[in-house]
């Protein structure tokens, strides 16, 4: 039996004329009824397809016709079912971001990659950090800080010098941007289990803003991060080119 496919692309002329080049050979079978969902663009068009379709029991499989492609598998028209049929399936639960403002106002967000604080103006933050409810760092002068999944630990946390992580490893990173007080805090390896909390000392003068997954919240007061075991993004890579040989061929760029 045939497999289903639905495409969905970004606005970049690349990915639309793929769009329309593959929907005219494989043609489309609509997200709520296919087997499997094509996602043409970068990463960040990516990032979008999983969190849209996150209540879609069909897995995701990316092409690449955008800039960076850490998530996504060379493009090609042909043999498009046969890759789809013989792809490695990782699963990859994202974090939950809890952030309550100045105002008191809360928001809700989701995040693949990290969740990701970063001062809003000229003076460096200054955060607290508690993990399971025990205060780990009093005060961090910095310009920011991000809890990185597995998945994400290659994106923002790796330009910030964080560690890569193997996708099987249940371990969580926590990073330091520009930490200045203690000088160079590079940050730690903390369980999967592990509940973050940012608390923003003296945020009127030093404002901190909150980001998952380049949505942002501003003028934040605390931030709880923990990861969503109840959630589980599918994702499809050809064989050999699977999200774990991703990861550690990155280390030996």
């Amino acid at each position: 039996m045939a497999l289903r496919i639905a495409f969905c692309a970004s606005n970049a002329p690349l990915a639309q004329s793929a769009l329309a080049s593959l929907t005219r050979r494989y043609g489309d079978h609509g997200e709520q009824q296919a087997d499997v969902i094509v996602a043409l663009g970068g990463d960040g068009f990516m990032l979008q397809t999983l969190h849209r379709t996150q209540n879609n029991p069909a897995p995701v499989y990316g092409m690449n016709r955008g800039t960076v492609g850490f998530l996504m598998n060379e493009y090609s028209e042909h043999g498009l079912e046969e890759r789809l049929a013989s792809a490695e399936e990782a699963e990859i639960n994202p974090l939950s971001m809890s952030a309550t403002c100045v105002d008191g106002t809360e928001h809700r967000a989701l995040a693949i990659n990290e969740v990701s604080l970063l001062r809003q103006g000229p003076q460096a933050s200054k955060l607290r950090i508690s993990v399971d409810g025990k205060v780990r760092m009093a005060e961090l002068v910095c310009d920011g800080a991000l809890v990185a999944t597995p998945a994400g630990s290659t994106a923002y946390n790796y330009s910030a010098h964080g560690p890569i992580l193997p996708i099987g490893s249940d371990v969580l990173a926590l990073t330091a941007m520009a930490a200045f007080r203690p000088r160079r805090w590079r940050g730690a390896l903390l369980p999967k289990t592990a509940e973050v909390s940012f608390d923003v000392l003296d945020p009127e003068k030093r404002p901190v803003m909150a980001e998952a997954d380049a949505r942002a919240v501003r003028d934040v007061a605390h931030v709880h991060i923990r990861s969503e075991p109840t959630i589980a993004h599918r994702v499809l890579f050809d064989p050999g080119h699977g999200l774990e040989e991703r990861l550690i061929r990155e280390q030996f760029v």
